[in-house]
């Protein structure tokens, strides 16, 4: 159906729908309790500006019905995750927090500080607002709890030798790695530590008061007085958390502060009436956005991932959110046990919740502040360039492409992105170049493989507004080329040169220059050194696999097999160079013969010389 014609038969059920433009590319994603009823209301003239916008760039609707409501809010955070459309909610995850975390899938649990997205198998407690708080929480959790905190490589090379760390002679660690504690007793002092950090510290406090006073009545006065400072050490860390309400209250609150195109939404994570942990993220509004749809966006994204564990029972919110019902059925589900989602209405919650939104307000008010200076120029970088190439509308979407290489060997390309003048990082993309000739023919090849994906599935990737090529008149006419034997003949594409930072037309005699202060010549650049840094990485990398393997492979005895459990072992050729005779020798199938004859030949081989990418000049490696 074409947005601009009546709707006509369109079902009264509960369902989900996408908005489509002319590339078939989704660009909104909606839920309706009843399709037609919300359907209908998109061809009226009283529509938000964002709204009509969405509408004059769509061309096509369909739709999905499901037998309720909570089955359409799946839907629909599905399918936003999956399309990732302009006119939906965005967000902007703060990754800045450090969190408390636990490898619970390894053999030998790790606990460690880390920053970033959450991996599967790994338990979460925080975030915390400062790194240093959390390093001093971790370092008295191990006087109690002295669970194993190093890396995979020191822990390999600790059970390599049979020597421990410092942390286990100072008591810090019970030393899995040479076998003082077996796999069992050690994971039964993780989930000990797990459960204080997750709020439950009455029973691990109550355990060794007992065990204090147990040892002082049998006049084992030293080992009380370790119970006593364990003691201390416990309650130190319980003060880091300031009691804010009563001891049973286990809850999150989330609160959110926004304008008409961006939200912030901050979560206070309270347990045992303690705040355990912030968390906040700015959100890029989706169109006919509301207090209380954009409760639930938040929501969505907050517990999607999350585990039963990281669910709280209640979890209080700043507004009334948009299908709560659905939201809440959906938690419970996975929380195997009832999710109430409310808002506070007097009392100490109420009176948080009020400091929570406070909170959400201050870091809109701040991301707007750094933000408005790049929105400016961005703005004016990009419409300079729609003024200087001629494009039809600014071009929100540049894509650009770089191919490295060194002396015709190890030849990569990259593909960047940038949306709205910031990179997309999403939707980068590297190329391993198969039987390369030259630059040309590394550029048709990139362009053939990358687009022709875009031909078949529109939506992911979509076509760019601009595409760059990192090079001159040969580069951008074999681009060109490319796209016209795909079909995309009409797609923009201009070519960038480093020489002097000349724009290429494809065909043209002669190149045009952008001033040199110009934010429009400004943003090509990023775009394509983004590009250059982005395939000289790649480059790096490859190259370094090929350097290992060769070092290795000249090494008389050393087969594939001893050659891989060498790695395993040491991790790195690095490594297998600065190890002895006797450390080698412990690698399994490896004796001290062929020990002797790897240090000898590896110590034997001469450095590397610097390589520079003859495309650039570049000084790759040194």
């Amino acid at each position: 159906m074409r947005p601009a014609d009546k709707p006509k038969d369109i079902p009264t059920a509960p369902g989900v729908y996408r908005f489509r433009d002319e590339s078939a590319r989704v660009i909104y994603v909606g839920k309706a309790k009843n399709l037609k009823n919300r359907l209908s209301s998109y061809f009226g003239n009283d529509l938000h500006p964002r709204t009509q916008t969405m509408v004059a760039m769509a061309t096509s609707v369909d739709w999905v019905t499901v037998r309720n409501e909570t089955e359409a809010l799946q839907l629909e955070y599905a399918w936003i995750k999956e399309f990732d459309p302009n006119f939906n909610v965005r967000y902007r995850d703060d990754k800045s927090y450090p969190y408390l975390a636990i490898s619970m899938a390894e053999e030998f649990p790790r606990v460690f500080v880390y920053r970033g997205d959450k991996r599967k198998g790994v338990t979460y407690f925080g975030p915390y607002v400062q790194a240093w708080a959390i390093r001093d929480t971790l370092d008295h959790l191990l006087r109690v709890f002295p669970v194993r905190s190093c890396t995979s490589g020191v822990f390999r090379n600790a059970k390599a030798s049979g020597r421990p760390c410092l942390l286990a002679h100072i008591e810090r660690c019970s030393a899995p790695c040479v076998g003082r504690v077996n796999e069992e007793e050690h994971r039964a002092t993780v989930k000990e530590l797990a459960s204080f950090m997750a709020g439950n510290s009455a029973h691990v406090m109550r355990d060794l008061q007992t065990r204090m006073k147990e040892a002082a009545e049998v006049q084992d006065y030293e080992r009380a007085s370790v119970l006593r400072d364990d003691l201390a050490a416990l309650e130190r860390v319980r003060e880091k958390s300031a009691v804010v309400l009563a001891d049973a209250t286990n809850a999150d609150f989330v609160g959110i502060s926004h304008d008409d195109l961006q939200s912030a939404v901050q979560l206070f994570a309270v347990r045992d009436g303690r705040i355990v942990g912030q968390r906040g993220f700015i959100m890029e509004n989706p169109v006919e956005a509301t207090d209380e749809t954009l409760i639930t966006d938040a929501l969505m994204y907050v517990y999607a991932t999350a585990t039963n564990d990281e669910i709280p029972t209640e979890i209080l919110v700043s507004a009334n959110a948009d299908s709560v019902e659905s939201v809440q059925e959906l938690l419970t589900a996975e929380r195997h046990a009832q999710v109430n989602i409310r808002v506070p209405a007097r009392g100490d919650k109420r009176t948080l919740m009020e400091t929570v939104v406070a909170n959400a307000h201050h870091a809109l008010v701040s991301h707007k502040s750094k933000r408005s200076s790049d929105l400016v120029t961005r703005s004016q970088a990009l419409t300079e360039i729609q003024e200087a190439l001629g494009l039809a509308s600014a071009p929100l979407r540049i894509e650009c492409i770089d191919v490295s290489h060194i002396q015709g060997t190890n030849v990569v390309a990259s593909l960047v992105v940038f949306e709205d003048g910031l990179p997309f990082k999403k939707d980068y993309r590297r190329f391993i170049i198969e039987d390369p000739r030259d630059d040309t023919a590394s550029i048709r090849q990139v362009v053939t493989r990358h687009f022709a994906q875009v031909d078949e599935k529109a939506h992911r990737p979509y076509r760019p507004n601009l595409l760059v090529i990192d090079g001159g008149l040969p580069q951008v006419n074999a681009a060109a080329q490319a796209l016209n034997e795909l079909g995309l003949g009409s797609m923009y594409v201009v070519g960038l040169a480093k020489r002097m930072e000349e724009i290429w037309l494809p065909g043209g005699e002669y190149p045009f220059v952008l001033p040199r202060n110009s934010e429009a010549l400004f943003l090509l650049q990023r775009v394509r050194d983004e590009a250059h840094r982005f395939a000289i990485n790649l480059h790096r990398e490859r190259r370094s696999k090929s350097m290992v393997d060769s070092e290795l492979d000249a090494i008389p005895g050393l087969g594939p097999v001893r050659k891989k459990a060498l790695l395993a072992h040491f991790g790195s050729l690095k490594k297998i160079k600065a190890a002895s005779v006797d450390e080698i020798s412990l690698v399994n199938g490896i004796g001290p013969k062929q020990a002797s004859e790897i240090v000898s030949a590896l110590h034997g081989q001469n450095q590397a010389q610097p390589v520079v990418n003859v495309t650039t000049g570049e000084i790759i490696e040194s």
